[in-house]
């Protein structure tokens, strides 16, 4: 897992592209920026959140603190820390 601790401010907008259906869940710190890797399939809003409960986890944060504010339906997101 990457560990995106120094990302932890409060106000701080993370984007980064969702790839669903993956092998396994992850976030990976790339030459064009994050991506996040979930297995479950984007249906209902459920691939959005495996993707705030993984950035959560590797931030260091409650998933309470992550609000989506771009991307709702795309694989690009934009996530707010409050």
């Amino acid at each position: 897992m990457t560990d995106l601790s120094h990302l932890a401010v409060s106000g701080t907008e993370i984007a980064l592209r969702v790839t669903p259906k993956a092998s396994r869940n992850e976030i990976r710190m790339g030459d064009e920026g994050l991506r996040a890797y979930v297995t479950v399939v984007p249906e209902g809003g459920k691939a959005n959140a495996a993707v705030q409960k993984l950035l959560a986890k590797a931030l260091g944060v409650a998933k309470t603190r992550l609000t989506l504010i771009r991307g709702e339906t795309a694989r690009d997101k934009v996530f707010r820390l409050d």
